[in-house]
C-alpha cells in the first residue's frame, strides 16, 4: 500500500465503512430471530474469515506464519470481533437496533480519551477534540430525545453494548500493530481466530445441529458476513494505517445520518430542521477528526 494516498478516497472508504457497520445492527436483529447470538457470530466470523482467506489465495498472498503475529491476530479478534460482536448480538435480544447504534456512536469519544490519556500513539490536537465534540453533538441532534426512550430499561444489555464500544476503541488503537501487512491479512487472521474462539462455545451453549433457522435469518447472516464483516474489516485495517485510530472511529458518527438517510429514501421519512443541523455538526466533526496535519497528496 503506497504511503501517499488520496484523502478523498480515504474519506469515501470511511463512508463505505460506516455504511457496512451501520447496516450490521439490522442484520443482527433479523439474524437472532432464529439463530442464537453466539452461533450467529461464530458463523459470521467463520464465513467472513473463510471468504478473505480464499481471496488472499486467489491474489497469490500467503498468511504470516510467525506465531507472534498470530498472537496479535488473537488479541485483535477479542477486541474487534469475538467479544464485541457477541455482546451486541446478545444485547439486541432486548435492545433496539437503533439504540445499539446510538450507544456505539461513543466509540470516537472513548478512542480519543484512551489516546490522549494512556497510549499517546498519535497526535491528539485541539482540532480532533473539537471534531469529537461536534460529532457527538450532531449525533445527539439527529437521534433526538425520543430515540433514547428505551435507555435504562434493559441496563445490563445496554452496558453490554457500551462494553463493546470500549472494545472497538481499543481495537482501533491496537490495529496500528499491523502496519506493513496487507489490510486483508489482519482482517482474515483476526476473524479466523474469532471463529476458533466462538465455535466451541456455540457447540456447548446452542447445539447448532438442533436449530431451524429461517430464510430471512440465513440471508441476514450472509449479508452480515460478506458486507458488514469481510468488506468492512479490509477497509477498517487500511484506514487505521492511513487515517489513524481516532479518525477511523469517526465512522461511528457517520452511521447515524446514514441510518436517517436510509429511512428518508426507502421509508419516506422526513428530516426535521434539528436533524439537518445535526448532520452539519456530524460532517464538521468527521472532517476535523480526519483532516491530516500535513496534506495527503
Amino acid at each position: 500500500m503506497p504511503v501517499q494516498t488520496s484523502l478523498a478516497r480515504e474519506l469515501l472508504l470511511l463512508l463505505l465503512l460506516a455504511t457496512c457497520w451501520g447496516s450490521a445492527y439490522t442484520f443482527i436483529k433479523v439474524g437472532i430471530e432464529t439463530i442464537p447470538p453466539v452461533t450467529l457470530i461464530a458463523a459470521r466470523t467463520f464465513l467472513a474469515g473463510a471468504l478473505l482467506l480464499a481471496i488472499l489465495r486467489l491474489r497469490g498472498l500467503r498468511m504470516p506464519s510467525d506465531k507472534a503475529v498470530w498472537g496479535r491476530f488473537l488479541v485483535q479478534a477479542c477486541l474487534n470481533s469475538a467479544v464485541p460482536f457477541t455482546l451486541i448480538a446478545w444485547a439486541e435480544q432486548s435492545v433496539d437496533a437503533g439504540l445499539a447504534v446510538i450507544l456505539n456512536s461513543l466509540t470516537p469519544v472513548v478512542t480519543f480519551l484512551i489516546t490522549a490519556l494512556v497510549t499517546r500513539h498519535e497526535a491528539v490536537s485541539s482540532r480532533k477534540l473539537m471534531g469529537v465534540a461536534a460529532g457527538l453533538t450532531g449525533a445527539s441532534l439527529i437521534i433526538g430525545v425520543g430515540a433514547l426512550d428505551g435507555l435504562g430499561r434493559d441496563v445490563v444489555a445496554q452496558l453490554a453494548v457500551v462494553a463493546a464500544t470500549v472494545c472497538y476503541a481499543c481495537a482501533a488503537i491496537y490495529g496500528k500493530n499491523f502496519k506493513g501487512l496487507d489490510p486483508m491479512m489482519p482482517a482474515a487472521g483476526s476473524l479466523v481466530c474469532g471463529a476458533v474462539l466462538l465455535f466451541p462455545a456455540s457447540l456447548v451453549l446452542d447445539h447448532p445441529w438442533t436449530l431451524s433457522p429461517s430464510l430471512p435469518s440465513l440471508a441476514a447472516l450472509v449479508a452480515l458476513s460478506v458486507f458488514s464483516t469481510s468488506l468492512a474489516f479490509v477497509i477498517y485495517f487500511r484506514l487505521v494505517q492511513t487515517l489513524g485510530s481516532v479518525a477511523t472511529t469517526s465512522q461511528a458518527y457517520l452511521r447515524v445520518p446514514i441510518g436517517v438517510a436510509i429511512g428518508a429514501i426507502f421509508l419516506g421519512e422526513r428530516l426535521s430542521l434539528t436533524a439537518w443541523i445535526g448532520l452539519a455538526f456530524v460532517m464538521i466533526g468527521v472532517i476535523a477528526m480526519t483532516l491530516p496535519s500535513r496534506r495527503i497528496a
